[in-house]
């Protein structure tokens, strides 16, 4: 895309008269017929309008193929009952950690955040100028609802969807349009327009058969549309090894990011046990039998837990960190920080 300012787009199927009769200014028109050319001779397909402010618009797959190392992040939509300014606050902080791209999780149904997720995320991208990708969850949404949230997030310029199959929740209707997450995935790329991530489970899906079964379901999911994935979190690297092992005997080879949560107070290790299913390892488990009771010794050993895990996936040539931040910048800073000559070093090689 071809900017003239943050007001003027060039387009290469309108004719160069049509917009040089907006400005009587000579410098501009003869701006207008040099990019006019260029844009023709480089196949640009580009359109004049007044929502687009000059940002280049980005599918996160593209930045896979830039980068050794992607670093990126999630936030989710504050709760009814909070002021959005918090979230704004949290990603303005967030922004100073360079990630590749933030993703905004989706509320399902009634809870009254998933009409927030596409104004977040096209506010990252669009005023924050970080790549964005929204959150779309299946299990309680109909294809109706579907194809209205899709035409959302394209309305507002956002390209990157994460597919998922979304959290049960008892008070909500299951309209059993989608079941799984690859029939949304799919639905998202027969729809069109979108770059599609999905989610991938290294110690299996909690409601899998068997591990097997987990690969063959994920490998549905790419031949649905997917073109990324992130992984749930996880303590134990050699899980995560294994996991790429058994996708790449599956000829899965899209690429996979290392989903890591620092746990940094006693309760966050309690949901996250009844919720996500992740094993504790020894080590891991060590740690919190010992800080448990001292909460700012929790704290330290948390953050230096998760940044040996970034350090050991980063010198094993992972495709990428996702950081779930919990909406905290201050830990997203300080792993930062500690991993950001890692980062850089990985990324010059």
């Amino acid at each position: 895309m071809i900017i003239l300012s943050t007001k003027y787009v060039i387009s290469e199927n309108e004719e160069r008269t049509a917009f040089a009769e907006k400005s009587k200014d000579p410098a501009f028109q003869i701006c207008l017929g040099i990019c006019f050319a260029f844009c023709c001779q480089m196949r640009y397909t580009i359109t004049y309008s007044t929502k687009i402010q000059g940002f280049h618009v980005m599918k996160i797959s593209e930045i896979f193929q830039t980068k050794k190392t992607v670093f990126s992040m999630e936030v989710f939509p504050p709760k009814q009952s909070s002021k959005i300014d918090t979230i704004y606050d949290t990603i303005e902080r967030l922004g100073d950690t360079n990630p590749d791209f933030i993703s905004v999780t989706y509320g399902a149904g009634g809870t009254g955040t998933g009409s927030l997720t596409a104004k977040i995320a096209s506010d990252i991208k669009n005023t924050y100028h970080i790549e964005s990708i929204a959150h779309l969850t299946a299990i309680h949404s109909t294809r109706a609802q579907a194809t209205e949230v899709l035409k959302e997030f394209r309305d507002m310029g956002i390209e990157n969807v994460l597919a998922l199959r979304g959290d049960l929740h008892p008070e909500l209707p299951v309209p059993g349009e989608f079941q799984h997450a690859s029939d949304l995935t799919q639905f998202i790329s027969d729809f069109g327009g979108f770059d599609i991530c999905g989610a991938c489970y290294p110690e299996g899906h909690p409601e899998s058969a068997d591990l097997t079964s987990d690969i063959i379901n994920m490998r549905t999911k790419i031949d649905a549309g997917a073109t990324h994935l992130i992984s749930q979190l996880f303590f134990d690297n050699n899980d995560f090894y294994a996991f790429l092992e058994r996708a790449k005997l599956a000829g899965i080879n899209v690429p996979i990011e290392a989903g890591i949560m620092p746990v940094i107070n006693k309760s966050q290790i309690e949901r996250m046990v009844s919720t996500c299913g992740a094993s504790l390892p020894r080590k891991f488990a060590h740690m919190v039998s010992r800080y448990e009771n001292d909460p700012e010794a929790l704290f330290d050993a948390g953050i230096a837990y998760a940044v040996d895990q970034i350090i050991d996936l980063i010198a094993s040539g992972v495709d990428g960190i996702h950081l779930y931040t919990m909406n905290n910048p201050r830990v997203a800073h300080i792993i930062y920080t500690r991993i950001k000559k890692v980062l850089e070093a990985s990324n010059k090689a």
